[in-house]
């Protein structure tokens, strides 16, 4: 099945899934049910057994799921089964901060090289990482094969940036920067801006 014929909605509710399922995981549980796993997410148990069907039959009438193998067909389906390397951009308190995050690497992802164009940054060490200059980020990522990459340098530098990063042949940005980017087809982009977030609730409230 071609991956553009799955909804991106539902694609998006996969990885959500998936966090639950560790949970039930480190919880020494076996199985569970399209109900109790709705109930973890906030999702009907209809739309989940409606969203696995999309990828196969992966559960049992009377014994729900077990829950390794449904984990491990869902990092299948996310190709996380290995780790992706990932350049991060932007070395400001949210790069730092993602830099030395360590839950990166039990759900697929590495950081493998981080970059600012400040030079009082350029050199620095943040725990594993030396800051390079980002006019070697072409270079660079393609040497190392790269696809995937962050962005967390401020709007006015986000375009420049990305453009920089799909020219390497990254092919998936998750971007931090409060700005829309303009990108080729068939890169994917994830936009990440908490003061839309908090937007979003604020509606909601008395």
């Amino acid at each position: 099945m071609k991956k553009r014929e799955i909804p991106d909605i539902i694609v998006s509710r996969l990885p959500v899934y998936l966090r639950a399922l560790h949970r039930m995981q480190a919880q020494d549980q076996q199985n569970t049910s399209s109900q109790e796993l709705g109930e973890q997410v906030g999702i009907s148990a209809a739309q989940i057994r409606k969203d696995l069907s999309q990828f196969g039959e992966f559960g049992k009438q009377g014994t729900g799921y077990n829950i390794v193998f449904l984990i491990g067909k869902l990092r299948e389906i996310l190709q996380v089964e290995h780790v992706w390397d990932v350049a991060l951009v932007g070395m400001g308190d949210m790069g730092h901060a993602l830099a030395r995050y360590q839950g990166f690497s039990d759900r697929g992802f590495r950081v493998a090289m981080v970059f600012d164009n400040d030079p009082s940054k350029i050199g620095e060490q943040v725990g594993e990482f030396v800051i390079r200059n980002t006019d070697a980020i072409g270079q660079a990522i393609r040497e190392a094969g790269i696809k995937v990459a962050m962005v967390c340098v401020p709007a006015s530098a986000a375009q420049a940036v990305t453009n920089q990063l799909v020219k390497a042949g990254v092919k998936a940005i998750l971007n931090y920067a409060p700005i829309s980017l303009s990108v080729p087809a068939g890169i994917r982009v994830q936009y990440l801006d908490p003061s839309i977030g908090l937007q979003r609730m604020t509606y909601y409230l008395d």
